[in-house]
C-alpha cells in the first residue's frame, strides 16, 4: 500500500508539471513561459507539497524523487538550468518584468536555489548565470548590488565555493575596476598632454574570472585611437607586467549626429561607431570599403550594417533598398534621418549564445573528467576500469552527471597521453604513470 501511494504521488507530480505545462501553451510564447511560468509554477509546487511530507521520511523521499525527474526534463530546447538562470536574471536586473519588494526577492532567490539542488547538470547553470551576471555588472543592468552577493553566498552554501568563485571573483574585480577608473580621471587631470579628446571609460577585468568573447584586430578611427593610446600609457604607469586585450564588442559609443532637421545623440556599439565615423570623411562606401577598413569579418560587418540601414533607425540608406545585406551593396549617410526622440539606442542584431554556452560546458566537463580521474590514480595508483568510473562519478555528481562513454573515451585519451597505462596481464586494471 506504501509503496502503491509514493508511486501515486510520483506521477501526480509529474502530470502536475505536464499540466501547469500545457494550461499555459497557448497564452504564452514559449520562451516566455518556460522562464516566468514554469519556473514559477514549480516554486509554488514546492512549496505546497513540502509542507505536506516534511514530517513523513518516506513521502519526503518520493517528493524529492519526482522533482528530480521533471526539474531535469527539457522542453522546446530549453534546459531548466538555462530556464532557472534566465528567472533570476530577470529578478537581479534592472528593467526585469518581475517587481518585487526586497524581502520578496530575497525569498524567491532562496527558493530558486532550493530548486537548483534537484538539477543534475549545475555546471551547466553556473555557465548561463555567470553570461547573465556579466552583462548585469557590465551594462550597469543589476538592479541591487546587495541581492547579487546575497544569492551568490546562497549559491556557494549549497553547491560550495568553487561554485561561486568565478561570480565573485567578477563582482571584486568590477569594484576594483571602478577604484582603476577613478585612478585614470585623476590621471587626466594632473597630465595635461595625456588628453583623449572625449570622454573615457575604461574596465579593466581579470580574464580568468569573465566569460571568454571574441576579440578582433578592429582598425579603430582615430578619435578611439588616441583614446586606447592615452589609456595604456596611463596603464603601464601602474603595472608593466600585465597585458591589456581590448574586447571591442562589449564596448558602447555616445556620437552625435548631425542631420538636417537636428542633431541627435546615437547610442552604439564599438562597431557600430567605427563604421559610421568613416562616413566623416567618405559620402559613399561599398560594402567591401567597410569591411576592409574595419578589417572583422562578413559576420560582423553584415550584423552592424544591417542595425544601421535595415533596422528600426536607417542611419545609412543602402543601394539597392532591400532588407538583406549583400557584399554587392552601397552606403550612404541618411542626412534626413529624423526621429521623435534625441538621444537613440541602436541595438545590434541579438546573437544565440546558447550553442558557445553548451560547447564551453561540454569542455569544461572533459577537463574536470581528466582532472577527477588523475586526482583518484594518483592517490590509488592502481585500479580496475569499473571502480575508477564509479569514483569518478561520485566525485563529479555534484556539479554534473558525468556520461559514461565520455569518461571511456577520456580514460582511451589518458592512456595516450602517457597519464595511466593498462596492465599487460589484466587488461581492466590501470595503472597511474609518476
Amino acid at each position: 500500500m506504501c509503496q502503491y501511494l509514493i508511486s501515486s504521488f510520483f506521477l501526480y507530480c509529474s502530470l502536475l508539471f505536464f499540466l501547469i505545462l500545457f494550461s499555459h501553451a497557448e497564452k504564452k510564447d514559449v520562451v516566455d513561459l518556460w522562464e516566468q511560468v514554469f519556473v514559477g509554477k514549480v516554486i509554488e509546487l514546492h512549496d505546497k507539497y513540502l509542507a505536506y511530507v516534511n514530517d513523513y521520511h518516506t513521502f519526503h523521499k518520493a517528493f524529492e524523487e519526482a522533482f528530480e525527474v521533471f526539474c531535469n526534463k527539457g522542453v522546446a530546447g530549453s534546459s531548466s538550468a538555462e530556464l532557472l538562470a534566465t528567472f533570476c536574471d530577470n529578478i537581479l536586473k534592472k528593467c526585469g518584468t518581475e517587481k518585487l519588494s526586497d524581502e520578496a526577492i530575497e525569498e524567491t532567490l532562496e527558493k530558486v536555489v532550493k530548486l537548483l539542488a534537484y538539477i543534475s547538470d549545475k555546471d551547466l547553470f553556473s555557465e548561463f548565470y555567470r553570461k547573465k551576471l556579466a552583462r548585469r555588472l557590465l551594462l550597469d543592468m543589476s538592479a541591487n548590488d546587495d541581492h547579487e552577493r546575497s544569492i551568490l553566498m546562497k549559491l556557494k552554501h549549497q553547491c560550495g565555493g568553487q561554485f561561486t568563485s568565478k561570480m565573485e571573483g567578477m563582482i571584486t574585480d568590477l569594484t576594483l575596476a571602478r577604484e582603476n577608473q577613478t585612478s585614470f580621471e585623476e590621471y587626466l587631470v594632473n597630465n595635461s598632454h595625456a588628453n583623449p579628446g572625449i570622454d573615457l571609460t575604461v574596465t579593466v577585468l581579470t580574464t580568468g574570472f569573465w566569460p571568454s568573447y571574441k576579440s578582433f584586430d578592429l582598425n579603430l578611427p582615430p578619435e578611439l585611437v588616441k583614446c586606447v593610446k592615452v589609456f595604456r600609457e596611463f596603464y603601464q604607469t601602474k603595472t608593466k607586467h600585465r597585458k591589456l586585450t581590448w574586447i571591442y564588442s562589449l564596448g558602447t559609443c555616445n556620437i552625435s549626429g548631425k542631420f538636417e532637421p537636428k542633431t541627435m545623440e546615437l547610442i552604439v556599439t564599438t562597431y557600430q561607431a567605427s563604421a559610421l565615423l568613416l562616413f566623416n570623411s567618405s559620402d559613399r562606401l561599398s560594402y567591401s570599403d567597410i569591411m576592409t577598413e574595419l578589417n572583422l569579418t562578413d559576420d560582423y560587418i553584415v550584423r552592424i550594417l544591417h542595425s544601421l540601414s535595415c533596422a528600426k533607425y536607417k542611419i545609412l540608406t543602402k543601394v539597392p533598398n532591400t532588407k538583406t545585406i549583400s557584399p554587392t551593396d552601397y552606403f550612404e549617410f541618411n542626412s534626413k534621418f529624423t526621429d521623435k526622440m534625441r538621444r537613440i539606442k541602436i541595438p545590434l542584431p541579438p546573437v544565440d549564445e546558447k550553442k558557445k554556452v553548451i560547447e564551453d560546458v561540454v569542455l569544461d566537463r572533459r577537463y574536470n573528467i581528466d582532472a577527477s580521474m588523475v586526482r583518484i590514480m594518483k592517490s590509488r595508483k592502481v585500479l580496475g576500469h569499473q571502480q575508477l568510473v564509479m569514483e569518478c562519478v561520485e566525485q563529479l555528481g555534484r556539479m554534473f552527471k558525468p556520461d559514461l562513454k565520455a569518461i571511456k573515451k577520456r580514460i582511451e585519451d589518458l592512456i595516450t597521453r602517457d597519464y595511466l597505462e593498462r596492465d599487460k596481464d589484466k587488461p581492466n586494471l590501470l595503472r597511474y604513470v609518476a
